[in-house]
Order: structure tokens, then sequence, then C-alpha cells
């Protein structure tokens, strides 16, 4: 005998449920990055390895799916282009496709398939990837044959490598190596490889500007730890805290962000304290940094310029009573006042912590921004310093830059003493590091080339 169907409780959907189901997707989307961001976040940091290892699996498995992802929905609308209207792919791109197939495995017809081509082309390629000339059907990268090639190979590399990088600080890098090209030179390699433009700041970052009349107090250091500045930032990690409910962010702490304090030596640009923070900051907890700081420097700064937040009251002004400091307050955008450290920040965050995924785990956030205060103290050059680092400013050392130069150009007369000739025939070449093994911290050695 058949049993008799149970009736289905009836669920009541809300009322409009058609208008709001896609928003509902979003909404239900997110709430689930928040428990994930937060399960992950605790996993990060156990004890135990092996539940460590088990949380960054399953973040590397949700990665690879999210770019699949946003492979596909690429894929799906360049798709919909009628074939012969697709553009075309530079011959550099041809030969990074080759490689990709001979790397992964694939068939003609499987590589086709995942770059949206024909069987036929890709053969094309591969009977044809031997040709050479400036039409060669597959070329690649970079070219290193002749000395216009040399100098402007390496500077597109830089730029290509490095986006962030100007004509300038790619004259400052080579000239610490021994290099001096004039800044217009660089500019017309770079015009003529027809590289990315001059990195612009994100239309999201307000700069701002002091009032026309407005007439700043500009600071003037007479020596290192005369004066430093002090500031606050919030920086993202890998979860992000968008939320698409008002207001459109969680709340600004750990496991969606860090806090970074910054101590930033005014007179060589040196950073001599930092600190990580998964909320925002006390005030004695940024004294602890000021501490640490005065400890590590053997003396306490004539001054400090900070901005006007919370941290920077009645507790801050009677630590520096104690120690014969003289608080100062700085106005954004004011030339040679706060902007300077915050002109570090801009590039801590564009040259550093936005070319990797901020970790969660504290440890793992306080290595990566000691590696590039390192890197940024000694190794990258500043305009404001006439192309010198902040450590040899603030060590009172010879620039790198003022050191013997080469000569590349075998034909040019040289007149300084210090310049040493290249000899006709050979080739300079430019060895790019990375600092740490981190790829986004350039390293600039010169050596001949074999």
């Amino acid at each position: 005998m058949r049993k008799p169907r149970l009736a289905e409780p009836a669920v009541p959907l809300p009322k409009g449920w058609p208008k709001l189901a896609r928003s509902a997707i979003v909404h239900a989307l997110a709430l689930a990055h928040v428990v994930i961001t937060h399960v992950r976040g605790w996993c990060i940091n156990s004890p135990l390895e092996c539940v460590r290892l088990r949380a960054e699996n399953e973040r590397l498995r949700s990665e690879v799916a999210q770019l699949r992802e946003e492979l596909r929905v690429k894929d799906a609308r360049l798709a919909r282009v009628s074939a012969h209207e697709r553009p075309h792919y530079p011959p550099v791109e041809r030969l990074a496709i080759l490689a990709l197939k001979a790397a992964r495995g694939w068939s003609l017809a499987e590589t086709a398939r995942r770059f949206l081509l024909a069987p036929e082309t890709i053969a094309s390629w591969l009977r044809r990837v031997d040709e050479d000339g400036e039409d060669a059907l597959v070329q690649t990268p970079t070219s290193v044959n002749r000395y216009p090639g040399f100098l402007g190979d390496i500077v597109r590399r830089l730029r290509t490598t490095f986006p962030t990088l100007g004509s300038m600080r790619i004259a400052n890098m080579l000239a610490r190596a021994g290099v001096h090209v004039a800044r217009t030179t660089i500019r017309r390699l770079l015009k003529k490889a027809a590289a990315l433009p001059n990195p612009r700041p994100p239309s999201g970052v307000a700069t701002a500007l002091p009032a026309a009349d407005a007439k700043p107090k500009r600071i003037i250091s007479r020596h290192p730890n005369h004066t430093w500045l002090v500031d606050l930032t919030v920086l993202p990690t890998v979860a992000g805290f968008w939320v698409p409910w008002v207001p459109l962010t969680f709340g600004q702490r750990w496991p969606f962000c860090w806090w970074v304090a910054a101590v930033v030596d005014h007179f060589s640009r040196k950073v001599v304290g930092r600190a990580v923070f998964d909320k925002p900051p006390t005030a004695t907890q940024v004294l602890r940094v000021l501490d640490a700081a005065r400890r590590n420097a053997g003396r306490s700064p004539k001054y400090i310029l900070t901005d006007r937040g919370p941290q920077f009251g009645e507790e801050y002004e009677a630590w520096c009573r104690r120690r014969g400091v003289r608080p100062r307050f700085g106005a954004v955008g004011q030339h040679g006042s706060i902007a300077v450290i915050e002109r570090f920040i801009l590039t801590l965050k564009e040259e550093g912590l936005r070319r990797i995924l901020v970790p969660l785990r504290p440890t793992e956030m306080l290595l990566e921004v000691d590696v590039f205060i390192d890197w940024y103290n000694v190794r990258r050059s500043h305009m404001g310093l006439a192309g010198a680092t902040p450590n040899e400013v603030h060590r009172g050392l010879r620039p790198a830059r003022a050191g013997p130069r080469h000569e590349i150009r075998p034909d040019y007369p040289v007149r300084r003493r210090d310049t040493l000739r290249r000899k006709k025939g050979t080739l300079l070449h430019l060895v790019i590091g990375h600092h740490e093994g981190r790829p986004h911290l350039p390293v600039i050695h010169l050596r001949p080339a074999a």
C-alpha cells in the first residue's frame, strides 16, 4: 500500500520577491564572505599546523575558483564578438600562448578553445615559430642584440614589471647602477616602446590642496632626528571590507583590514618606527611605537608632527612634555608638512601591499611591512633627496648614484675622470633582482654581458 504523500509546507515568499531576488543573492554572498573570512582568520592563526595548512589550502582553492569564474565572464564577453572582428594577439602574446600550451600539455583543439581561436591558427603559429624579422608572426618579448635594443629593453622591462615607476624613478635607479640616462631619454624610449603611460593616483584618492591665499608654514629639518612625522592608515586584507548594505563597509578591523602606524624622519625620509594593529590603536599603543622608535634612534626628536586624530590628545601631549618633545600639528596638503608621511603611506600601498595578497596572520603582515620598509630605506631612491636613499642621507653616506659612471655609448667623448668607458662590441647587462624575493621590490645591478 502506497503511503500518502505529505504536503510540502508552504514557505511564504516576501512581497515583490522577483524584484528582490537578485539583490538577495548579492547580500547572501556578502554574508557568506563575512562568515568565511572570520573562520579563515581563526584557522590561519591556529597553533595547529594542520589547521593552518587546511585553511591555506581552502583559501587557494577558493581563489582558483573565483579566478576561473572571472575568466569565464571575460571569455563570454569576447565570445559574443564575431571571430573575424576580434582583436589579434600580438606576436609576443602568441609566443606566450605556445609556451603555455607546451607547459600544460594542451592539444591544438584545447588551446584554441581556451583562447577563442581556431586550431588552424595555433598550427600556423607552430609552423612559423622560428621566423625572424620585425614582421615575424611569433616574437620574443625583448631583443638585446644592439645598443638601442639594450637600453630600450631594460627601460621597457622596468616599466612593464613595475608599472608604478615613472621616468624619473627609472632614471634614478639606473644612475644608482652606474648608468646615467636623462629623464627625457627614458620618456622617449617609453614612448617608442609604446609603454604604459606614467601612473597617476587612483581617482578615488583625493588630494587636498591648501587655499590660494593660505601661507603654509614649511617645516625645516636641519639634521636627522630633528623632526619626526607620525600617521596611521588602514590596509584591507585579502578579504576586503566592502558589503552591499549600508554603510557599504564592514567594521575597519581584523580580519577585514589592518591598521598600520608609521614614524618617518623628516630630514632623511627614513622610516624609524612602525607597528601593525588589528583595530584602531589607542593613544597608549601609539606612544609605545614612539618609545620603540626613540630606543632605536638613541634619542628623542625635537619636534613630532601629527594630524589631530584621537590618538594625539592630552595623553600624547603629556608624553611629549616628559620627553622634551615639542608636538606640532600639520594640515593635509601643506608642502613639507604632514604630506611627507602621507606620501610614504601612498608608496607603501601602491608599491608594496597592493602588489600582494595582504595576509591574515599578524606575523606575516608585520613581516611584509618590515620587508617593504627595509627596501624603502635602503634601496629606493627619492627625488626629494636628489636620487639618494633615506639610509644614505640619514647616515651621511655617499649616494650610490655619485659613484663611478658607465658610459654605454662607445664613441661618446668622456671628460669625467670617474667615468668607465665600455669597450666597443661589449654590452652591459642590467640585472633586475628582487629584495627578499619580493617580485614587486626591484633591486638593480650592473654587470658585463656574457
